[in-house]
């Protein structure tokens, strides 16, 4: 593939309207290998503190491209005999700088990003020598489509995320991603870096990873990443023969691939439905990449990214990835830090396994003493063993070392003697739902730990006030709300009761800063900001089954939303029991806008299933037991589209209330919540710009809750 010369006037329309991009330098020196011979050594850099990583606007791309045309020429002219290119300390390149995307006013100029992309990297597959990547700190997108469109790459052992995010953020890898990657480890695993990733909650590749799969070519430790780099190009250079495992061989283009694809596509409809555009145009580029011809393939990644920068999906997907960026980071509400307390000990009320995923994140992410208790040895015994073998487990997956892994297992103990809570400066607290039990519980220990101890709940829709209304002191008495699973979901709702002081709420929120959490702080109010949304569409769900609805069009109604899962798919998943509880205690403060349900409970003491699964845990009708329970005796049945509708103004309504309520500062928080804790689409901006979108919030209050409206999927 013959790249032209460079010439950025093509590009104007573009650079026009890339006002106030930051702009990442490529600075050129020359370095002279052991053998003699002349490397140019491209260094970017935007001049900012190593905080701010590298990005790639419209206008550092031009310049990049200036640098490599240049450096073609000197190539030609003999001058060097290779060139790499490497990032500042700490940062090879972000991608591309999406603070300028929503200046773009066209679907012809959004395709001028893409060729813009393809051309200014391209070069570097077309200089007349040998060109490298010396990825030395994070790489995701467009940094990481840098070193794909290189001949050669290392990577330094140190760095700590490698991706391909696009298709999280409604995009696909368009700068060459797309094309280059299944050409170079192969149709399967380039659909887990494209498509697999990206959907599990942006799901990044460590170097030792992405080396073994192949996007690099050598991993290097950090104390000499440079001089190792420069030395492998110098090998290279010498007639070293690079060997690729996962190159794909003419068995995997001729019948895996489409076979690959297919199984892909069919996987996405049974999970995302076919309402998100992003990863079915990925698919559709992955199909042209297997004929592993570069200007074909890049064509379809200039007309697929034409559409989808242009399209509202990725509108309301910045909207929702600006709040993920910044407005989790400057939290609404939260006082100053400097007031929080250090944390030194952390104990832990309970055993079982939400206790036992505290521990092992508390002990991993803050590395100081946790303790573990509950009413017997037996149960305490088994809620630490729990813990050790999730640590012997991270050790076996190489995620520990070997000092790390004996270290933490030594700082999770067990006990039934409270005494030894008397130094913990954080307690928390995982027992039964029951506001008695948590209030004996923070009752027996207050009499226990300082006075200046924080207390922390895990209620997820009781009242904290009044599960602190007999302490003496309960202004260090916090929400502290997990999702789960601990480990993975992102979104701590922190709970500022009445009385909650403001040194208690600045150490709820370093703690959750410190467990790599993002906290959103929220008044004491029924089922704070999820559950309260959880228990109307579940109220809804089982209203609309017990008066007649079937089964099936109820939990498929909210399928045009683009949910994660199904109503009845998620009530089994955070189980019955607790939306039972959830919908109880939504009912009786509200009964006049959450329904009970006495078919949900009998489900719950039955321990019923609802959905039946296959071999590979599949979701495919739904069980007798279910159906038996539930009956179909209803006379006032809806379609899929008045269901729809009955829940979208129900939301509506309920999400005016709430911000009438205070409940959070503003509408962004009620859908950074749902986002990160309920697994809200990206492509619909949330819950808030969807309600506008569809009509729901005029039929609530005759308003809107975004004013321009946040443009976003389709509504089908």
């Amino acid at each position: 593939m013959k790249i032209p010369t460079f010439d950025r006037n093509a590009y104007a329309a573009l650079l026009d309207s890339a006002e106030g991009e930051v702009i990442t330098e490529a600075k050129v020196r020359d370095v002279t290998l052991r053998s003699g011979k002349t490397l140019a050594l491209i260094t970017l850099d935007n001049n900012l503190d190593y905080k701010r990583p590298n990005t790639l606007g419209p206008s550092t791309l031009a310049a990049l491209g200036e640098v490599l045309e240049q450096q073609r020429g000197r190539a030609a002219a003999g001058e060097i005999d290779a060139l790499a290119i490497t990032g500042k300390r700490f940062s090879f390149a972000a991608g591309a700088d999406l603070s300028l995307v929503d200046q773009i006013p066209s679907r012809e100029v959004a395709r001028l990003m893409a060729e813009l992309g393809h051309h200014a990297l391209g070069l570097l597959s077309d200089l007349g020598v040998p060109s490298f990547a010396f990825v030395n700190g994070l790489a995701l997108g467009g940094g990481l489509e840098i070193a794909l469109n290189s001949d050669y790459r290392t990577v330094d052992a140190s760095v700590p995320a490698i991706a391909l995010p696009e298709t999280y953020l409604g995009l696909i890898p368009g700068w060459g991603g797309a094309t280059i990657v299944p050409n170079l480890i192969g149709i399967e695993n380039a659909l887990k870096v494209i498509i697999e990733n990206p959907l599990k909650m942006n799901r990044t590749l460590k170097p030792g990873q992405a080396t073994e799969l192949g996007l690099f070519d050598r991993l290097i430790e950090p104390v000499n990443f440079l001089e190792e780099s420069l030395n492998f190009a110098d090998e290279v250079l010498g007639g070293l023969k690079v060997k690729r495992p996962n190159e794909p061989g003419r068995i995997e283009r001729a019948v895996k691939w489409d076979v690959a694809l297919k199984i892909a596509r069919k996987s996405l409809e049974e999970k995302l439905g076919t309402v998100p555009l992003a990863p079915y145009r990925a698919l559709e580029v992955l199909a042209v990449a297997k004929h592993n011809d570069r200007a074909r393939g890049f064509e379809a990644e200039n007309e697929a990214l034409a559409d989808l920068i242009s399209g509202d999906q990725f509108i309301a997907s910045m909207y929702a990835f600006d709040l993920v960026q910044k407005r989790a980071k400057r939290p609404a509400g939260a006082p100053d830090k400097e007031l929080a307390r250090k944390i030194t000990k952390v104990g832990i009320v309970g055993a079982g396994l939400m206790a036992s995923q505290f521990a092992l994140l508390f002990v991993r992410r803050l590395q100081v003493p946790v303790v573990m208790t509950d009413l017997d040895q037996a149960r305490v015994d088994k809620g630490v063993a729990s813990v050790h073998e999730e640590l012997d487990k991270l050790a076996e997956k190489g995620r520990l070392d070997s000092d790390n892994h004996s270290r933490l297992k030594a700082l999770v103990t067990g006990t039934t003697d409270r005494s030894q809570f008397a130094d913990c400066d954080w307690v928390i607290e995982a027992v039964f739902e029951e506001v008695g039990v948590k209030q004996q519980v923070f009752a027996d220990f207050e009499d226990i730990v300082a006075e200046d101890a924080v207390l922390a709940t895990n209620t997820s829709s009781l009242s904290v006030e009044e599960i602190g209304s007999k302490l003496r002191h309960p202004e260090r008495l916090v929400g502290f709300h997990f999702f789960n699973p601990v480990a993975v979901m992102p979104l701590i709702e922190v709970v500022n009761a009445p009385a909650t002081n403001d040194v208690t709420l600045a150490t709820a929120m370093a703690v959750a800063k410190d467990l790599k959490k993002t906290a959103v702080i929220t008044r004491d109010r029924p089922g704070f900001v999820v559950n309260r949304i959880l228990a109307k569409v579940l109220g809804e769900a089982m209203h609309a089954v017990e008066t007649g609805t079937p089964i099936s069009v109820v939990d498929h109604a909210l399928d045009p939303v683009g949910l994660p899962m199904t109503p009845f798919e998620l009530l089994e998943l955070v189980g019955l029991k607790v939306g039972a509880h959830v919908l109880e205690s939504h009912h009786a403060p509200f009964p006049d806008r959450f329904f009970e349900s006495e078919h949900l409970n009998a489900l719950a003491d039955a321990n019923a299933k609802l959905i039946k699964r296959d071999g590979k845990g599949r979701p495919g009708g739904y069980t007798k037991e279910f159906e038996a329970i539930v009956g179909t005796k209803g006379k006032t049945p809806l379609s899929a589209a008045e269901f729809r509708e009955r829940v979208e103004t129900g939301l509506a309504e309920e999400v005016k209330i709430m911000l009438d309520e205070q409940v959070v500062a503003a509408a962004e928080d009620i859908d950074l919540c749902l986002i990160l804790g309920a697994g809200y689409p990206l492509m619909d901006g949330g819950l808030t710009p969807y309600l506008d979108r569809v009509g729901a919030s005029e039929r609530a209050f005759g308003g809107s809750f975004h004013n321009p409206p946040i443009r976003g999927a389709a509504h089908r």
